[in-house]
């Protein structure tokens, strides 16, 4: 799987379950009409309860800039659920779910079927709303290592 390029995202919630996010290179586009990302989530994740009782999310591409969230958001540091949002701009769009200013794109999701496959689920999610960034580069992790993507001005 070390060889499957993707995108480095950062994937929040807010609701009643509480405030969290994870880092995922799973996101994949399913369908444009209705707008429809899949997101796929270890169960064990410490992120995994906010989100499911929530029942929305966000999906933070990231930029090269913003790297650094990527090992905080994995669960690699010392931080806290709640320092992880620490040092950066959060704001909201329709769900509430924390939208990262800066972000490549973001897409602020409702969570609208889930599917259990091995140790993961994977969530349907239908685009409540879009934004996009001014950085036209992004952030893909390949070879176990994360690499700047320089897209077209």
């Amino acid at each position: 799987m070390a060889r499957l390029g993707a995108a480095v995202n950062v994937i929040t919630t807010d609701g009643a379950g509480g405030r969290a996010g994870f880092t995922a290179s799973a996101v994949t586009s399913v369908t444009d009409t209705p707008p429809t990302l899949l997101v796929c989530a270890n169960r064990t994740n410490d992120s995994y309860p906010a989100m499911k009782q929530n029942g929305v999310l966000c999906v933070n591409t990231l930029t090269p800039a913003q790297e650094g969230l990527s090992p905080v958001f994995a669960g690699l540091t010392q931080h806290t659920m709640n320092e992880r949002f620490d040092g950066y701009a959060w704001q909201t769009l329709e769900t509430g779910a924390p939208v990262l200013d800066q972000a490549v794109v973001v897409f602020d999701c409702r969570i609208t079927q889930v599917v259990e496959v091995g140790t993961h689920d994977v969530f349907f999610c239908l685009v409540e709303a879009v934004r996009t960034g001014s950085a036209h580069e992004g952030l893909i992790y390949y070879g176990r290592g994360y690499h700047k993507v320089a897209g077209l001005d």
